[in-house]
């Protein structure tokens, strides 16, 4: 164990102050196609009862009119977090037609074209024209399919309690909020050297219908007609054929500080790239892209894990940073869990929270160019063939066994996951422990894994296996009602949200042009 992980798990051991660590807050952004019963993507507008995507907190759209986002409010357990998300589908199946479904997979069910695939919608507000603007601008970068890819975020801060102590236990002579940006950014690096372990452990997006490959069939395998896959991917959605964007590659954000991680970003909204500028803002009278820029916003650039801070109404999330400092993490790195009817699994987020505070308190030296560079190849490594037997990854400049790797990471984390149970009746922490070094010791049983052996199995088509999946889940959800409370609840903050949006869009505003200059110039 590193000496200084060591350290401060022992102090908190032996102070009894484990509790710190306990009631942090967790939250989810699940994304999931919604397509029709014979399985294609939707054509019909967020539903109305449902709310407006623009003002909605809980219900709004990702990339796509198909693509509905729910969103969780932070809960301290995990428990309550994995419920809300559940009567919230409980919600939408209750006011969705009955020819229509959610998908129960990241990768997309067969598209025919990208214009299958609808561009959301917010209204005629200067704010809900820009965040369509903004999906048109990535739709002429980067098509429609590869927005139409579904995950799940998981959002993450540590008690206040935990601040507290922890400032005065390290001595900081730091302001709090410059004390909590600090280790927030020791997180995040340390996620970056070993994030890899998430899609190695929950990938669940190892097959592909071939519409989405568009022609890119040669060097994957062809399971039968219209499926292919490569025998031991973890997430061709976490691949350079989903998010590992080859515009974004000689892209480089500094995660040193924080801000660092601004000027960095800001850079990247400011400097023209050529293929871009080649494409314009404008088709016709019609505005494509907020700019010409290597991003737009921030929220283009994608990445495993970002900081994070509650933005305000027209707010841009690096300004909310630079005023408020860092929040929470956001960790973008799971799959929608397609063996659960909601898209998660209370098990692997209770494992990955206990993974967050190993990255935290473990020593995190800054990255270097090297580094990053060895990052970029684990993270598509794991992707591509993560489960390939004997697999090695690059550790200090050096190759290692994942397994090893894996086995190590998760024997360090004991003792955060004993201190996430203490003073329980239960100890699903280290459950959940326990159920990833199982895994990793018997990788057939990894998730990835057992869909594509279901798959070959039984011959079966990507698209037929998770249709079928997406139809259980439904029949779930319309079989069984929503909680009344929740029910009302919702149905309430539907109509406030129309509501919300026409006030929008009665207000007196300057023009969309002018509009879009002062947010990006800010």
């Amino acid at each position: 164990m590193n000496k200084l992980l060591e350290r401060r798990l022992t102090r908190l051991l032996q102070t009894g102050d484990s509790a710190y660590l306990k009631g942090g807050k967790k939250g989810l952004e699940k994304e999931s196609l919604r397509i029709t019963d014979d399985g294609a993507v939707s054509s019909t507008p967020h539903p109305s009862s449902w709310g407006s995507p623009l003002t909605h907190p809980y219900i709004t759209t990702d990339y796509s009119e198909a693509l509905p986002e729910l969103i969780t409010p932070p809960f301290s357990d995990i428990a309550e977090t994995v419920k809300f998300l559940d009567d919230t589908h409980h919600f939408l199946y209750a006011h969705m037609p009955l020819d229509e479904l959610l998908w129960a997979a990241s990768m997309p069910c067969a598209v025919s074209d990208d214009s299958a695939i609808p561009i959301a919608e917010y209204g005629s507000s200067n704010a809900g024209q820009i965040k369509h603007i903004y999906r048109t601008g990535l739709d002429w970068r980067y098509g429609r399919k590869m927005q139409a890819i579904a995950g799940v975020h998981f959002n993450y801060s540590l008690p206040k309690s935990f601040w507290s102590y922890y400032h005065e236990a390290e001595n900081s002579t730091d302001t709090m909020q410059e004390f909590i940006n600090f280790n927030y950014f020791s997180l995040i690096r340390n996620f970056k050297r070993l994030g890899w372990i998430v899609p190695f452990l929950f990938g669940t997006s190892p097959a592909v219908c071939k519409s989405f490959l568009a022609g890119r069939t040669t060097r994957f395998k062809q399971l039968m007609h219209g499926t292919y896959y490569l025998p031991h991917a973890t997430s061709l959605r976490m691949s350079d054929i989903g998010y590992k964007n080859k515009n974004q590659s000689a892209l480089v954000v500094s995660y040193d500080n924080l801000d660092g991680y601004i000027h960095s970003l800001q850079a990247a909204l400011a400097t023209p790239y050529p293929e871009y500028e080649a494409i314009g803002l404008y088709n016709d009278d019609k505005r494509i892209q907020l700019s010409t820029n290597v991003l737009q916003i921030e929220n283009e650039y994608y990445s495993f894990i970002r900081p994070k801070q509650t933005s305000t109404h027209g707010e841009r999330s690096s300004q909310s940073l630079a005023s408020r400092g860092v929040e929470y993490v956001e960790v973008r790195a799971l799959d929608l869990n397609c063996h659960s009817k909601n898209g998660v699994d209370a098990t692997q987020l209770r494992f990955l929270e206990a993974f967050l505070i190993f990255c935290l308190l473990e020593e995190s030296p800054l990255l270097s160019k090297k580094e990053l560079s060895d990052i970029e190849y684990n993270e598509l490594t794991v992707a591509l063939r993560g489960h390939e037997p004997n697999l090695e990854l690059i550790d200090s400049s050096q190759r290692r066994k994942i397994k090893t790797w894996s086995l190590e990471i998760c024997d360090r984390m004991l003792a955060i996951c004993e201190c996430l149970d203490s003073e329980t009746k239960n100890s699903h922490y280290v459950q959940a422990l326990k159920t990833q070094v199982e895994a990793i010791s018997h990788p057939d049983t990894l998730p990835a894994a057992k869909i594509l052996q279901t798959l070959i199995d039984n011959q079966e088509p990507f698209q037929t296996y998770a249709m079928n999946l997406s139809k259980d889940y439904a029949k779930h959800y319309r079989d069984t009602p929503t909680p009344k409370d929740f029910a009302d609840k919702f149905s309430t903050l539907a109509q406030q949200s129309h509501e919300e949006q026409t006030a929008l869009e009665n207000a007196n505003e300057i023009s969309l042009d002018d509009y879009i200059r002062n947010y990006i110039k800010n």
